[in-house]
Formats: C-alpha cells, sequence, structure tokens
C-alpha cells in the first residue's frame, strides 16, 4: 500500500514538471532577495535622488517616491502571480504576446495615444500612468524566440526554418524601433536573438554572417544621426565637450570620484542637485556611487551578480527546452540592461538613455523586470520537481 502511494505520488510530480502546474513553487531564496533587495535599495535612492527635482517640478519632495514605491508593490504582486502560472500558459502566450507587442509599439507614434520627449516617441498614455512599449516588446521576443526555436529543433541547422523566421520577427520588432527612434533597444534585442538563437543550435555561420552584414548598417545609422555621432565624439573626449555631449558623463564621474570608498551618505550628494542629469532614472548608478560609496557599488554588484548566476543555473536545469531558452532570454536581457547603463555611468560606453534594472525610476521597466524574476522562479521550481 505504501508502495502504491509513493508510486502515484511520483506520477503526479512528473505530470506537475510536464504540464507546467503550479501545485508546488519552490522560491528560489537566493534569487528573492538579490532582486528584493535591489527593488528597496532602489526604493530609497529613488528618493534620494529625486527629492530635489520632485520638489521643484511638482512642489512636493516624494512624487517620485509614492510612484516608485507604488510600482514596487505591484511588482511584487506580479512576481508572485508568475511565479506560480503554468509554465504552458507561457507557450500559449508566445504568439499573442509578440502581435501585442507589435501592436503597443506601432501606437507609439498615433497622436493622443503616443507620447513624445526629447525628440522620441516611446511611450504611451494609459489614463495617469505611461507605458513604454519596449519594456514588454522585450519580454515578448524572449518568449517567441523560446517557444519557436524549441518547436524547431529537429530543424533548427535549417536556414529557412531555423535562422529565417526569427531573423524576419527581429527586422519587424527594429523597423518599430527604430521609428521611435531607440537605437539602442534594437541593439539589445539583436543581442538577446543572437545569444538565444546560438544556444538552441542555430548555424553559427548563419549567425556571423548576419553579424558582418549587420556591422555596416549599424555604422550607417551612427553616422547619419547627428546627435548619435555626437554622442560617440564626446564619449572618446568627453572633456573637449564639458558643456555639450561630454557633461553627463564628465558630472557623472564626478560622483563616483567624490563618493570614495564610504560615500558622502544617503541624501548628502551634490551632483543630483540640477548637475547630473537623469539621476533618478538613467545615472542613479552614479548616485549610488557618490552616496554609498565604493562599498555600495560593491554589494550592488554581488546582488546582480547573484541573480545572473542564478538564472544561469536555472536555465542549465530547466525541464525542457522551452523554459531553458525562456531564463536564458531573460537572464541575458537583464545582464545587457546592467552592463550597458554601468558602463555608461563609468564612461565606458556612450550615453544610452537606458535604465538600470531594479533600481531606475519607472513603472514599466520595473514591472517587466519583476516579472521575469517570477518566471525564472517559476522555472527553477519546475526544475527541482
Amino acid at each position: 500500500m505504501k508502495s502504491a502511494t509513493m508510486a502515484m505520488s511520483r506520477t503526479r510530480q512528473q505530470r506537475s514538471v510536464i504540464t507546467g502546474s503550479p501545485r508546488a513553487v519552490t522560491y528560489d531564496p537566493a534569487l528573492l532577495f538579490s532582486a528584493l533587495f535591489l527593488v528597496g535599495i532602489g526604493v530609497v535612492m529613488v528618493y534620494s535622488a529625486s527629492s530635489a527635482l520632485a520638489m521643484k517640478k511638482f512642489g512636493t519632495d516624494i512624487y517620485f517616491l509614492k510612484k516608485q514605491a507604488l510600482f514596487s508593490m505591484m511588482g511584487i504582486v506580479l512576481l508572485v502571480m508568475c511565479s506560480h502560472f503554468p509554465l504552458k500558459w507561457y507557450r500559449a502566450l508566445a504568439y499573442p504576446s509578440l502581435f501585442l507587442a507589435f501592436g503597443l509599439l506601432a501606437c507609439v507614434k498615433i497622436p493622443g495615444i503616443g507620447i513624445t520627449a526629447g525628440g522620441s516617441s516611446r511611450w504611451l498614455q494609459l489614463g495617469s500612468f505611461n507605458f513604454q512599449p519596449s519594456e514588454f516588446a522585450r519580454l515578448a521576443l524572449v518568449l517567441y524566440l523560446a517557444y519557436s526555436l524549441s518547436k524547431k529543433q529537429a530543424l533548427i541547422k535549417d536556414f529557412a526554418v531555423g535562422f529565417i523566421p526569427h531573423i524576419i520577427v527581429l527586422g519587424i520588432f527594429a523597423i518599430l524601433l527604430l521609428t521611435q527612434p531607440d537605437f539602442g533597444s534594437v541593439v539589445i534585442f539583436c543581442a538577446i536573438a543572437w545569444v538565444m538563437m546560438f544556444v538552441a543550435g542555430v548555424r553559427l555561420t548563419h549567425l556571423v554572417g548576419t553579424f558582418m552584414l549587420a556591422l555596416p548598417v549599424g555604422y550607417w545609422f551612427v553616422m547619419n544621426a547627428d546627435y548619435r555621432m555626437n554622442r560617440w565624439i564626446s564619449f572618446l573626449n568627453p572633456w573637449d565637450y564639458p558643456v555639450e555631449g561630454g557633461y553627463q558623463i564628465i558630472h557623472s564621474q564626478m560622483a563616483f570620484g567624490t563618493g570614495g570608498i564610504w560615500g558622502t551618505g544617503i541624501g548628502k550628494g551634490y551632483q543630483k542637485l540640477f548637475y547630473l542629469p537623469e539621476p533618478h532614472t538613467d545615472f542613479i548608478f552614479s548616485v549610488i556611487g557618490e552616496e554609498l560609496g565604493l562599498i555600495g557599488v560593491v554589494v550592488v554588484l554581488v546582488l546582480y551578480a547573484v541573480i545572473l548566476a542564478r538564472g544561469i543555473r536555472i536555465a542549465r536545469r530547466a525541464p525542457d527546452t522551452f523554459s531553458s531558452l525562456t531564463a536564458l532570454g531573460i537572464t541575458t536581457a537583464i545582464g545587457l540592461h546592467v552592463c550597458i547603463n554601468m558602463g555608461v555611468t563609468l564612461g565606458m560606453l556612450p550615453t544610452k538613455g537606458l535604465t538600470l534594472p531594479f533600481l531606475s525610476y519607472g513603472g514599466t521597466s520595473l514591472l517587466i523586470n519583476m516579472m521575469s524574476i517570477g518566471i525564472l522562479i517559476n522555472i527553477g521550481a519546475a526544475s527541482e520537481r
């Protein structure tokens, strides 16, 4: 009787993994703690970085703090929900989310719906909430590629089956993003797709050949846009353009230099006082470097390293190809955003308006990243089962 009961239990567990049932979700403590700790640091630092700006613009120093705290609570709810969804649902959502992403990216150009700021049309107005479709599109691309590549494993080496359909979808995303314009997101989307296709088994000759063909195209886009060219010139010699293109990089480096080892203390930074542009979004890492010093920077780096390491581990131990590629795509997307944002703030990369995951102010970015962590936890729990 006992052996029969144990056999039935094992059968139920196997069926749970195959169908993606949410019966027994085991939260990865290291992954969950790292994400939540970063979110907590982000709430504190968003307030510190934005209080002066919020007071000047809105007459209250907690304007951005209230919104970031609300987004954080919503993000935790989404994390829990995504960690309990059956994995088979994500397969079913691959194509609907893809076409929804196409539609949302196209809507940013519709007057009255799309919002234009700083010469770019990247947001949608949904009541009192501004939504950035490119953040959702990134997750939609990961789900689509994971589903399509896993489904075509038998013919993944075939040029017409394993490569062309995915390049076409990537090309549609690139066209929609370039019309905003958002060249940086195009680069990130291409990098995510390249990594996922490489790991899935697409022929390296196809990937390398496409990369070589894309280089002159990317060069043309840089050379034929004055603001992109100015960014490269000021990146190479920022101190030659202290009040123009090099202004952001110079003040960001000054923030890190002022922070030293221990930092000036939370709320005591100087560069956020209308010297460093966008201190609560693109350059929040600079504020952390100034106010928390080298110690704070190392803590943040360790937390990100844990998330990336756990994401890779989950991808390697996933119960199926779709789950493995999804975990890989999510981890790659987070890692790219972290590396590019930190590279910009440290003066190692040209200026690009990319947020720092979990830390920067921004509802769409935070919600999508929290959903992504929930999906990683879900896949990790399935592999444990």
